[in-house]
């Protein structure tokens, strides 16, 4: 992994503008591959099992409720993006996910077991009309509400039980005791992660606020490498492109949603008007190396916090998580690009 005192190559200032806005282009999003825990620490593993364990009850009882997801990273001591996270790794959903998926089985039984119309049973699974409900159900269990009603009546006829659980790595389903498992076999093929923890020193970075949907900080990056090219900043020592994201984008709305497009830089340099700066503290962090296309960056994520983070030992801390990216996506294939992910360490 690079160290902090390697400065990357200094581009064009055509190369900086076109990298920067390549940077963010795509949703990190994925399903989590996670592996067995080795050497698994019991009380930290039994801290981020019982946080999330708690969460997931949480979201069972309250399925009348809207999800209170700040509430449940409080509940988790964690912060909300922290707590998306781990929950995310060791769930294999998020906990909107979650709660959706057992408003939908909760809504199976009724229409399997109860006389009440479908618009009924669709208002009381959060959706605000039939049609919306309808999609939803027939993308979940692949008939319409009403046929899956009529098959679910003709199983019962016959004194056999209708099918209503979906698919969930969890073991948690409406109207079971639940069998939480958050560890499931290690994928064959899969490698270990490979995490070391780092002293690392405080960060200078001039920095673009991006307000909005995550995957459109790419218009936060062209702004970065317009206005640092013309700064001669790509040529500073250290120049290195980064970026942190401050929300959970599943309690938080899109538009409102905060992140930063920056560039590390020495401190004391004098920026444009244009870039703030800011200052990301020194301390302990948790690295991790991600090769291959930012659109993957979100399964090496739910793998740090979700399959590390847990058996590791160590808890998350105060600060800023970020992401530095360590070449040029410009002129790497993305199989190639390489993205070091940092997450603090209490």
């Amino acid at each position: 992994m690079d160290g902090l005192a390697r400065a990357r190559p200094t581009p064009t200032p055509t190369g900086a503008v076109s990298r920067a806005s390549a940077f963010a282009r795509s949703v990190k999003t994925g399903a989590p591959r996670l592996a067995t825990f080795l050497r698994v620490k019991t009380e930290t593993l039994s801290f981020y099992a019982t946080a999330v364990e708690s969460a997931l009850r949480r979201i069972a009882s309250g399925l009348d409720d809207a999800l209170d997801l700040a509430a449940l990273a409080r509940a988790a001591a964690l912060s909300p993006l922290h707590f998306h996270h781990v929950f995310r790794g060791m769930v294999g959903e998020t906990p909107l996910e979650v709660h959706r998926r057992l408003r939908l089985e909760r809504a199976a039984v009724r229409l399997a077991t109860g006389d009440g119309q479908v618009v009924r049973v669709a208002f009381e699974a959060g959706y605000e009309t039939h049609e919306s409900f309808t999609r939803a159900f027939r993308q979940a269990y692949a008939v319409s509400p009403s046929e899956y009603r009529a098959r679910a009546r003709a199983a019962l006829a016959c004194g056999a039980a209708p099918a209503h659980w979906l698919a969930a790595r969890c073991g948690l389903h409406f109207g079971a005791e639940p069998a939480l498992a958050f560890h499931p076999p290690h994928p064959q093929g899969a490698d270990p992660m490979d995490v070391e923890i780092l002293e690392l020193p405080e960060l200078t970075v001039a920095a673009v606020r991006h307000t909005g949907p995550y995957p459109t900080i790419s218009r936060a990056f062209e702004r970065l490498g317009s206005v640092a090219a013309r700064a001669g900043l790509f040529a500073l020592r250290g120049a290195t492109m980064v970026a942190t994201y401050h929300d959970d984008p599943e309690a938080t709305p899109a538009a409102e949603l905060r992140s930063d497009a920056g560039l590390v830089i020495p401190r004391g340099t004098r920026l444009p008007e244009e870039l703030a700066e800011l200052r990301l503290p020194a301390g302990r962090y948790a690295c991790t190396l991600h090769r291959g296309p930012y659109t993957l960056l979100g399964d090496t994520w739910a793998r740090l916090m979700g399959e590390w983070l847990p058996a590791s030992g160590h808890r998350v801390g105060a600060g800023v998580s970020l992401e530095v990216y360590r070449n040029d996506p410009s002129t790497a294939a993305p199989a190639d690009l390489l993205t070091e992910i940092r997450v603090p360490l209490a």
